[in-house]
């Protein structure tokens, strides 16, 4: 079974931004995953993460037409992972992290 990929929103942005110093990058990940036939998702915070920095950094039209036809399959965060992210969060009150990336890693295998 090929492992999944959740795409970040940076990783979307340095996708679509050929000015972005990971552009080239980004674009030989995706065709990587595209050639190994992986599943690719984002979760629905991470959805509304991406058009927020898509609509500052590359304007309304990028952003809209992403958010309308992206074609990534959405996966909706629970409310039970929404819990045990915020659980996370609440016991490592030394990391910056958000609470996008610990959801997705708060569902069960």
């Amino acid at each position: 079974m090929r492992r999944a990929v959740l795409w970040d929103s940076s990783a979307i942005l340095a996708l679509l931004d050929a000015d972005d110093a990971d552009h080239a990058r980004a674009v030989a990940v995706a065709k990587r995953i595209a050639a190994e036939r992986r599943p690719s998702f984002i979760t629905n915070y991470l959805e509304a993460e991406a058009h927020a920095l898509l609509l500052r950094k590359l304007g309304r039209a990028v952003a809209r037409e992403w958010l309308l036809r992206g074609g990534l399959p959405v996966v909706r965060v629970l409310p039970a992972e929404e819990q045990r992210g915020r659980e996370i969060l609440a016991r490592f009150d030394d990391k910056d992290w958000s609470l996008c990336p610990l959801v997705i890693h708060s569902r069960p295998p």
